[in-house]
């Protein structure tokens, strides 16, 4: 992403965390989010691979409740996603293999981690991987519904 593509982005978005991970075909990561006052801002991309990246607006009084944006991510396209305060994120892996990176605008705090269930049917994300081949963490298995 070229600095201008979003103008003031970079001077808004004071970076607290640079992190990478690498993942497997079908592994989904997500939904996560954290409350605020720790709510973070994501800046995501891919360095070798693909994914499905999602974010799903949880902002309350938002007309775009539950409602999500999925964006492929390539080492190919080099397109980077934004994700906002306020929406939980996540992805699933289409490659074999996927190296993730991501920036985040505030520290993690694990008492203020949120997460909604990948599969919850008022959302209804297409995540383009058949549920049999998903990979999932047991915390990612237990999340709750959006609306409980």
């Amino acid at each position: 992403m070229k600095r201008s593509a979003i103008p003031g982005l970079f001077k808004k978005m004071s970076r607290c965390r640079d992190t990478e991970s690498m993942s497997r075909y079908g592994v989904l990561r997500g939904l996560h989010f954290q409350h605020s006052p720790h709510a973070q801002a994501k800046l995501v991309r891919v360095v070798k691979g693909n994914i499905l990246d999602v974010a799903v607006d949880i902002r309350d009084e938002s007309p775009t409740y539950g409602k999500y944006y999925a964006i492929e991510l390539t080492d190919d396209n080099k397109k980077s996603f934004f994700i906002p305060r306020g929406f939980a994120h996540g992805f699933v892996v289409l490659s074999q293999e996927v190296i993730f990176q991501y920036k985040c605008d505030n520290y993690y705090a694990p008492q203020s981690e949120g997460s909604i269930v990948w599969n919850d049917p008022s959302i209804a994300i297409d995540w383009r991987v058949p549920a049999t081949d998903i990979i999932l963490s047991k915390k990612d298995r237990s999340a709750p519904l959006l609306i409980q």
